[in-house]
């Protein structure tokens, strides 16, 4: 496949134009594996088992060319799972998500990206559970690694309701005393919350034992602060409103961000925790490189 054409379909943009969650989750994960960046992760989750004869619609990259170079017969290497990996994707549904200066909301994006990541882990036999959260646990859906599993996580994602303001250190604190074995919890979120209180729930999962990928999803204009004239901004959680002229704040906006996107990059990294910034418009390959990245590290 072309490469700009995969680009095409790991943009936001393109993908926002589908209505279909589980077709865009499809669309991406496909997109991604048939492109030039699914490249350095080619089997990253099985090793050979055995062998069998190919059938119609299996993929021609696991036929085995040596065996067919002898036997002028096609066959697929089959492949038997190396871990049992656990995972939670935490995808925060707190009002704060619902911002977006462009064509698509961190919302979107996340719900986007989480469905992408669902889709993958399935597909490769893991077992993966899904936890929608503001200030709280909201929804728990525990792992399972079934591909009918897919639809009904999709369909909570897709039908999620957004409220309340964000806790994510809370939610964290939760998770590490209610999951038992060792897992990996795979965080969405603008995590618009005391960078402090983040850290502190962070250091209870990773004492308990279990392993983080951080993906923190912000708008442009959160990060560039690209406003003029008289602007009037709405705290999307307790509604309060200030009006300001942002050219006079900028300097100070931006001193602002740099400062607590520094601390938590320097505390996750003390952690090792892994984190991704990313904005909305940052193609997904970049999030599904970090989480193959992590699943090789891990296993």
């Amino acid at each position: 496949m072309n490469e700009n054409l995969v680009k095409e379909y790991l943009s936001p943009d393109f993908v926002s134009q589908y209505n279909n969650l589980e077709l865009i989750a499809r669309m991406v994960v496909e997109g991604y594996l048939t492109g030039l960046h699914s490249s350095p992760f080619h089997g990253f989750s099985a090793e050979f088992s055995q062998h069998r004869p190919y059938m119609d619609g299996d993929n021609l990259r696991f036929i085995d060319w040596k065996v067919f170079g002898r036997t002028g017969r096609y066959y697929i290497k089959q492949f038997k799972e190396e871990t049992n990996l656990r995972c939670y994707i935490l995808l925060d549904i707190s009002q704060s998500m619902q911002y977006g200066s462009g064509k698509i909301t961190k919302s979107k994006y996340a719900s986007y990206l989480a469905a992408a990541l669902t889709y993958l882990m399935i597909k490769q036999r893991d077992a993966t559970g899904l936890i929608l959260f503001d200030d709280q646990i909201r929804t728990f859906m525990p792992p399972r690694p079934v591909s009918s599993y897919i639809t009904p996580i999709l369909e909570t994602i897709d039908n999620a309701r957004y409220g309340s303001d964000t806790s994510v250190g809370k939610v964290l604190h939760d998770m590490a005393d209610r999951i038992h074995k060792r897992s990996l919890l795979i965080i969405i979120s603008d995590l618009l919350d005391n960078p402090e209180e983040i850290i502190a729930g962070v250091n209870h999962m990773r004492y308990n034992k279990h392993e983080a990928l951080v993906f923190h999803i912000m708008d442009q204009t959160e990060l560039n602060f690209d406003f003029s004239g008289d602007i009037i901004f709405e705290d999307l959680e307790s509604g309060e409103t200030i009006k300001t002229q942002p050219q006079y704040i900028h300097s100070q906006y931006q001193k602002h961000i740099e400062t607590y996107l520094n601390y938590l990059k320097v505390n996750f990294s003390n952690n090792k925790i892994d984190y991704q910034l990313l904005n909305t418009e940052t193609p997904f390959y970049v999030a599904l490189n970090e989480f193959l990245l992590k699943r090789m590290r891990l296993y």
